[in-house]
């Protein structure tokens, strides 16, 4: 059974969080929906499964990216919403995830081919509240795994869904061979706890501190998230600098997937979005290179669209307008196939 608890590098502390949240700290809430694939209710079966995501979340991402990497892409199922929520105009209200494919992106003045309309529940919901309320719930958040046999959902804790993907990979009907596929999460007792520990730090420190920088409105809280987050990257860059190919060794693990997400953003958009402009990865040559590493391998990239995050981040913002760089020393994600650039 998987069990949040006080984990760190699953949730956030919520002690006092409406008072920080009034303090002008950012506070990331917690998931309501933590059953898991593999319990009774929820038999681990290919085709059962299917995903809610938006591309320009880093917490879809990352099981987008677990779905690439780990075979499943045929066998769950997925619906993409628009990266942009709904505005204050909206007859449902603003701030909504919604599956339209219809609506057009002001980055590239056209539908994104990626994005659908919803087709996990049979219903043809417009809204992912409109998932949640079908099953008793006032939550609306992405991702959710849904259980379309059952008509209900089962998840909606990205680091759990990621785990139980992999633990059930050749259940669930992963065209990837179980010698040829990477177990995110070993058995072995030594490496579990070094990847427990580098989730803590990744989550504490990078993936909930861009957010803690960027969407915090007081000074000292984004200054205490901005020196924690490059205090971070020395660290992962120093752990990289004996010329292993990934964090905990030879071996892709759960900690390189959880880290991919916000460094595969980090220069196009949260250097500027997030106030993260202490340094590009690009400037860290160990990352790089690793950052290139992943985004080479099977499953990678198709799994996230840097167009999805560029609109979606920048057209949160105050006027909507998205910027078009970096352009140099090239676009990105083009950058991510030049290991070279940092050299």
């Amino acid at each position: 059974m998987i069990k949040a608890g006080d984990n760190a590098s699953v949730q956030e502390d919520q002690s006092d969080a409406a008072a920080r949240r009034a303090r002008g700290e950012f506070v990331r809430g917690v998931s309501g929906f933590r059953q898991v694939i593999g319990d009774p209710d929820f038999p681990a079966e290919p085709g059962r499964y299917h995903l809610f995501v938006a591309l320009n979340c880093p917490w879809c991402h990352r099981v987008t990216l677990g779905r690439g990497i780990l075979g499943l892409r045929d066998s769950i199922t997925m619906d993409v919403a628009f990266p942009n929520r709904t505005g204050e105009d909206d007859r449902a209200g603003p701030d909504l995830w919604e599956f339209n494919p219809n609506r057009v992106a002001t980055l590239t003045g056209a539908r994104l081919p990626e994005c659908t309309a919803e087709t996990g529940t049979g219903q043809g919901y417009r809204l992912a509240k409109e998932v949640y309320r079908a099953d008793g719930s006032e939550e609306q958040s992405l991702p959710i795994l849904y259980d379309k046999q059952a008509g209900r959902i089962v998840n909606n804790e990205s680091a759990e869904i990621l785990r139980m993907m992999n633990a059930s990979a050749g259940a669930l009907g992963s065209t990837v061979s179980d010698g040829d596929r990477c177990d995110l999460y070993p058995a072995a007792t030594d490496l579990r706890s070094e990847i427990d520990g580098l989730n803590e730090l990744i989550y504490t420190a990078i993936n909930n501190g861009a957010y803690k920088a960027g969407f915090s409105s007081d000074q000292s809280v984004y200054q205490t998230a901005f020196e924690g987050y490059f205090e971070a990257l020395d660290q992962l860059e120093q752990r990289l600098s004996d010329g292993r190919p990934f964090l905990t060794g030879e071996t892709f693990t759960e900690a390189d997937l959880r880290l991919f997400p916000t460094l595969y953003r980090h220069d196009p958009v949260y250097y500027v979005r997030m106030k993260l402009n202490g340094a590009r990865i690009l400037d860290y040559p160990h990352l790089w290179h690793w950052l290139c590493r992943v985004y080479a391998m099977p499953g990678t990239a198709g799994s996230g669209s840097l167009i999805h995050c560029r609109q979606g981040y920048f057209g949160r913002s105050w006027n909507g307008v998205v910027p078009l760089g970096p352009l140099k020393p090239m676009r990105y994600p083009e950058a991510y196939a030049h290991p070279e650039l940092s050299d």
